[in-house]
């Protein structure tokens, strides 16, 4: 018979520049079990920090806890984003997430799937609402 497992918290991670613009730092929470493709993590954007375009093999849901961000699927308005917000994104996808140009912005992740990076999104591109 197993028992529960505790494991100590993981170190806090610098979110890697091939897949962010600006500074990202990530809390690994927890990992699927067996085959189970789920990552589950506490993202942390610095104003104006996000990542670049991608997309999931199954898909991704956001839980904003704090801050104010922005999402955008392609071809799509960009929409703000704020605690309590959760954001459903299916499989395949393609679409970019973080923080407002003015405000941190903090979400769980819940990860189905690998990720497949794109390009980063220019400035124009985040700021294509006016702010």
């Amino acid at each position: 018979m197993r028992l529960m497992d505790v494991e100590p918290r993981k170190p806090t991670a610098k979110g890697p520049a091939e897949w962010f613009t600006g500074e990202v730092w990530i809390d690994t929470i927890a990992q699927g079990h067996g085959s189970s493709p789920m990552f589950i993590a506490a993202v942390h954007f610095t104003p104006g920090a996000r990542t670049a375009w991608h997309s999931h093999a199954i898909g991704q849901t956001l839980y904003v806890t704090e801050g104010e961000g922005r999402v955008q699927s392609r071809g799509e308005p960009i929409v703000t984003i704020r605690p309590g917000d959760i954001v459903s994104t299916p499989g395949r996808e393609w679409h970019w997430h973080g923080a407002a140009p003015d405000h941190f912005m903090t979400h769980i992740a819940v990860t189905e799937g690998a990720a497949e990076w794109g390009e980063h999104i220019s400035d124009a591109e985040y700021h294509a609402d006016g702010t």
